[in-house]
């Protein structure tokens, strides 16, 4: 996984991806092999101190029952206001943000009550850019997303994400066709890895993935 770049993790449901998402955030451990950040094993990094560098949008990332500016600005104790703004128009929520009668104070309720599941990941989002980590991790972030959204805000995050590194696991083509580097796995290996054009033109794993399905495989 290059550093300050974007790597797309592909393949069909079961391949491996959510768990090597899950084994770079520390939340499992190797069972063999190890797992580096440049020249130090991951093991010996404090996870505390590694996860206060990394900004996560995971498929089952929690609203907390609290403001709307608190769920952004997440245990931050004075919000940065322009910061705030800035990662809500990133995530294409603030314009609906600012039409509720107490904009970015209004509560929402313990997993988002009150928030569609496209509005809920957009908070999330937003969560992930006020952040402004070294490393973004997103599995299947724009999911619950429609077209639209799904590409105002991949338009916007190309804004922050430069020199940004960034792991993506994805199963819309439109999410991953872009990546510095795209890592095609199956059962737990990496069948391919290359640019978008690179795989399409071997004509291999990727290649029957985006033929077969207009979606990567969840």
């Amino acid at each position: 996984i290059p550093y300050g770049k974007t790597t797309a993790i592909v393949g069909t449901s079961g391949s491996g991806k959510t768990t090597l998402l899950k084994l770079l955030l520390k939340f499992y451990s190797p069972t063999e092999g190890s797992i580096s950040i440049s020249d130090t094993n991951l093991n010996r990094i404090d996870e505390r101190l590694w996860r206060d560098k990394c900004s996560v949008v995971m498929q089952d990332g929690y609203i907390f029952s609290e403001s709307i500016a608190n769920n952004i600005a997440l245990g931050v104790d004075i919000i940065d206001k322009k910061k705030m703004l800035q990662a809500a128009r990133i995530a294409n929520i603030k314009n609906f943000i600012e039409t509720l009668p107490l904009g970015f104070n209004t509560k929402i309720g313990q997993d988002g009550v009150g928030l569609s599941q496209g509005q809920a990941q957009r908070l999330l989002i937003a969560r992930a850019i006020y952040k402004d980590p070294d490393y973004f991790f997103f599995d299947e972030a724009t999911n619950s997303l429609d077209a639209f959204n799904e590409m105002v805000i991949l338009d916007n995050l190309e804004e922050i994400m430069r020199e940004k590194t960034v792991v993506v696991v994805a199963h819309r083509l439109s999410t991953v066709k872009n990546a510095d580097n795209i890592v095609v796995l199956e059962r737990g290996e990496i069948l391919e890895q290359g640019t978008h054009k690179e795989l399409v033109d071997m004509q291999g794993a990727y290649y029957h993935l985006i033929k077969n399905q207009l979606e990567l495989g969840a």
